[in-house]
């Protein structure tokens, strides 16, 4: 166990001898596996795939930022012991190293949380995700953006910190949400939560640029190289 994960832990107060054990006891940096089930359905995976390829392609030339999809996020001792809860759906943390990790761990991250995470519903986990998800998020994570979409219902919500508490993002007149982490909106079409920029152009996924750019082609009577 590394000094900076012993240092980090030690500031949580009053640490019982359990949880002095449980120091000793922790996996080595980069070892820490995600303790994730699966997604709900098909549905809710092909959305969540949508979100991670979609902003990676837009951001793909950057090198300072991870984006975290149904993985966990170990941020405490009582967390790991007693798991009270499972990870994010979809996080995105910024000015850190662009390269995988098997979870994210606060410790062994400078103390970095998510400035982000989007849940999406489900009927097992709606509930959780509106209550107690959404404290810990505003409290313990302090992260400062918040959203929750239904691939099933669309219904789509946002918040933003103010203090320990989140209020909601005002939707636009086409019912987006603005994400100042993001620098993005995320509105619905086509019954997928989606990306568009300032100027209300839709990110597209790497497959979405390419068929594009294959149109654009055969419109100039060039036909694109399979």
């Amino acid at each position: 166990m590394t000094n900076r994960l012993a240092s980090s832990l030690r500031k949580e107060e009053g640490l019982t001898a359990e949880e002095q054990e449980i120091l000793t006891r922790l996996p080595e940096p980069g070892t820490l596996f995600s303790d994730e089930p699966e997604m709900e359905s098909s549905q809710h995976y092909d959305q969540l795939r949508l979100l991670v390829e979609s902003l990676e392609r837009l951001w793909r030339d950057r090198q300072d930022f991870f984006i975290g999809a149904n993985l966990s996020v170990y941020y405490s001792l009582s967390q790991l012991r007693k798991r009270p809860f499972r990870g994010p759906d979809f996080f995105v943390v910024k000015k850190v190293q662009r390269h995988p990790r098997r979870s994210w761990v606060v410790w062994e991250e400078d103390g970095r949380l998510p400035d982000i995470i989007i849940e999406l519903l489900s009927d097992s986990t709606a509930a959780v995700d509106r209550t107690e998800r959404k404290d810990v998020y505003a409290r313990a994570f302090h992260t400062p953006e918040y959203f929750w979409f239904s691939p099933e219902t669309l219904e789509l919500a946002g918040f933003y910190l103010r203090g320990d508490n989140y209020e909601p993002i005002p939707p636009d007149g086409r019912g987006w949400l603005w994400s100042d982490v993001l620098d993005l909106y995320l509105g619905i079409l086509e019954g997928q939560l989606r990306y568009f920029n300032a100027d209300a152009e839709l990110v597209l996924t790497p497959s979405e640029a390419a068929d594009r750019l294959a149109a654009q082609l055969r419109a100039l009577g060039v036909e694109p190289e399979a």
